[in-house]
């Protein structure tokens, strides 16, 4: 009685995917053998050069070759390594706030004085005509200022200290304005097509 050892094709796989496991183990450790992102999209025995290249451990993925008919097979490793960690002690980016355009804080601040989005058409209108949504747009003549245009400037100190450069400050007056004055953006606009000014 002779001993043969077979392999079938259950077995290849769990040889293939042993494989695959002593690769992620040698990446944790910081060396391991890559394909270049040149071969990365050739398959195995194409010709292209392996190369070595140490590893950091946190920052390897395995891309799997799971075309149609063929088996799951290691094709390449690849490294996402920032060249410029953040400094020590500063905050993830997902954490800081987005810095918004005047026009984004008026759109969200329409809610708050109970208008749907339908109106920031006509509060865009109305801001793009009369100031063009600069916070430090002035009207010599009338000595109007910022945003909404208020006449003197130094009104919109009610809405906030900073309300000579905040676009926050001028757009929250501005639209407390519209609310008491007119009702709506749409009924300001109205005004300003008929009489030139709101």
């Amino acid at each position: 009685m002779s001993l043969r050892t077979s392999i079938t094709p259950r077995t290849s796989n769990k040889i293939k995917f042993a494989v695959s496991g002593l690769a992620l183990v040698a990446a944790a450790a910081g060396a391991v053998s890559v394909w270049p992102a040149s071969a990365a999209a050739q398959r195995p025995g194409a010709g292209a050069a392996i190369t070595t290249q140490a590893l950091p451990a946190a920052s390897v993925s395995v891309a799997v070759n799971t075309a149609a008919g063929d088996n799951p097979q290691l094709d390449a490793f690849s490294v996402a390594a920032s060249t410029n960690p953040a400094p020590r002690g500063s905050a993830p980016a997902h954490h800081k706030a987005a810095r918004l355009t005047a026009r984004q804080i008026a759109r969200r601040m329409l809610h708050s004085f109970h208008w749907t989005q339908w109106q920031y058409r006509w509060l865009n209108r109305l801001w793009s005509r009369e100031s063009s949504w600069n916070v430090h747009a002035s009207n010599p003549y009338s000595g109007a200022y910022g945003i909404p245009q208020a006449v003197p400037g130094s009104k919109m100190s009610s809405a906030g200290p900073n309300w000579t450069s905040s676009a926050r400050t001028q757009i929250r007056w501005g639209l407390r304005y519209i609310k008491a004055q007119y009702g709506s953006p749409h009924m300001a606009w109205e005004h300003e097509l008929a009489v030139g000014w709101y």
